[in-house]
């Protein structure tokens, strides 16, 4: 047998293809950013064409600093943005609009419009457990059929199909207009508005009170098992594509979290709390999303509860490009580092409203407690906190929901290289914070479920086996200051609300 999986990533802002080992070690990688397209406020988009060009680009760079070819690759995986939305014709495998990136705000008129009819925003949330929102693909394939030319009577003539990034990528890898395979795995369907949770299909009903057709729609399938092999012209040609996971669902899975009660936060371009409820189907009381976290093959569907925060990696960014505060991100822990503490400020990313556990499209970011003796290194450090109080927020609406108090939280994402939020993110919580050895647990997530597809590992156990620790914060016990700290938190939230009305964007 092959002795490596190759697992491709498409995030929000790159595409990777990292290769593992059979203990879960990165033997190399391949990584290439995409421009972040933003033609107005509150629109955010990508060239689908671009993202898979980049995508065989950096297959190509991980095969050739490992020294491999398709012969020493064992199954691929597949992990991705997840609400991101691309339209294309099957025909020609041209998309008919950018992609729509799950950040994007401009669908609100359409949710508001969907909302007012039966129970608002919770209108099917008893169905597909999540709100009505402009974070999910559903409103955006919605906008694209109502405002691009054509594109209504293409897709209503079966031309047009639909797929969030995972589906893209599989679709052209297996052979796009020639025979490539439009499916999807459930952790990413249940993303759309559009499937039923406990049937795992989508729902007809729906579809249409959205107006999209359900001939756009990709087949909904596990997320281990054989889709399809990778097309002739490809570097990995006739190599088993056999694991398809969100990304959030795969960086849990990379944490070896599969039983219920079992969690991670992903510090990303935003930050995603994961909590396993095993096959039991739990619908939050507190702002959160249910959401499917993995099903295996013919095995049972595994579900969870979710926390997404639309900001906080991406804050970081702003500040370099948008802002000129940093020149690069890893500079901004040293900047956050140069002053005892916020000096009173704190800094709201409310770029794309405020997500769990608030959910309030309207809000917009905000920057607070500004004083006189406020200077570059308070509002880094305000930026990097930004990220931990949000978590906190997310964590207490988790333990409401389930009852159970969490004893530690397991992280990873890119932002945990961060000694300083990863300490301050602790001294939040009050609990210890975990990073494993393996910090890009997204793509090995993806590469686990495409082994066990393959008989690559055999089990959840040997899984198991393979996480280990790196590093582990301890929180600080003064609970006065992390109160006070929160309380000042919360207030400044407050702040941000109710920004956006008719005439402001």
């Amino acid at each position: 047998m092959a002795d490596y999986i190759i697992a491709i990533d498409q995030g929000t802002t790159s595409s990777r293809a990292i290769i593992f080992d059979h203990g879960g070690s990165i033997i190399a990688t391949g990584q290439k950013e995409h421009e972040q397209i933003l033609p107005r406020a509150g629109w955010v988009e990508h060239d689908a064409l671009e993202i898979w060009r980049n995508v065989q680009e950096v297959i190509g760079i991980a095969l050739a600093k490992a020294d491999l070819t398709r012969h020493d690759i064992a199954a691929v995986g597949i992990t991705n943005q997840r609400e991101t939305a691309v339209v294309w014709d099957k025909r020609t495998g041209q998309p008919v609009y950018n992609a729509i990136v799950w950040q994007d705000t401009r669908t609100q008129a359409i949710v508001d419009r969907l909302a007012t009819e039966g129970l608002g925003t919770e209108r099917y949330k008893g169905i597909v457990g999540l709100p009505l929102a402009t974070y999910f693909s559903g409103t955006k394939i919605a906008w694209i059929l109502e405002n691009v030319d054509g594109a209504r009577e293409r897709a209503e003539a079966g031309d047009l199909i639909f797929g969030t990034t995972d589906t893209w990528v599989l679709w052209n890898l297996t052979g796009g207009t020639d025979g490539g395979v439009h499916v999807t795995d459930v952790t990413n369907a249940s993303r759309t508005l559009f499937m039923d949770l406990e049937t795992l299909q989508w729902r007809e009903d729906i579809l249409a009170d959205f107006g999209v057709p359900l001939s756009m729609m990709p087949e909904i399938r596990s997320s281990s098992e054989v889709y399809g092999t990778a097309e002739d012209s490809s570097l990995l040609r006739e190599t088993p594509i056999a694991g398809i996971l969100g990304d959030q669902q795969a960086a849990t899975f990379g944490q070896a979290a599969f039983e219920k009660g079992e969690s991670k936060n992903t510090y990303g371009t935003g930050n995603f709390l994961i909590f396993q409820t095993g096959e039991e189907i739990v619908h939050s009381r507190n702002g959160l999303l249910t959401t499917v976290g993995y099903k295996l093959g013919d095995q049972p569907a595994r579900y969870a509860l979710e926390g997404s925060i639309a900001v906080t990696g991406s804050l970081i960014q702003w500040l370099r490009d948008q802002v000129g505060l940093i020149s690069s991100a890893p500079e901004v822990e040293k900047l956050a580092a140069s002053v005892e503490d916020n000096g009173g400020v704190y800094v709201v990313p409310a770029f794309s409203g405020l997500f769990a556990p608030y959910w309030r499209p309207e809000a917009r970011g905000a920057i607070v407690g500004l004083t006189r003796f406020a200077n570059r290194g308070h509002i880094a450090r305000a930026a990097l906190e930004a990220t931990a109080f949000q978590t906190r927020e997310v964590l207490d609406a988790v333990n409401a929901d389930s009852g159970v108090d969490l004893e530690e939280l397991k992280v990873d994402g890119g932002m945990t290289a961060n000694d300083t939020l990863m300490q301050f993110q602790a001294d939040m919580l009050g609990v210890p914070v975990v990073r494993p050895v393996v910090a890009e647990t997204t793509a090995l997530g993806a590469a686990y479920a495409a082994g066990l597809a393959v008989g690559f590992w055999s089990d959840l156990d040997e899984l198991r086996a393979n996480w280990q620790e790196d590093a582990r914060w301890e929180p600080s016990d003064d609970v006065a200051e992390r109160e006070r700290q929160l309380r000042l938190w919360k207030k400044a939230v407050t702040k941000s609300f109710d920004w956006v009305d008719d005439d402001v964007n």
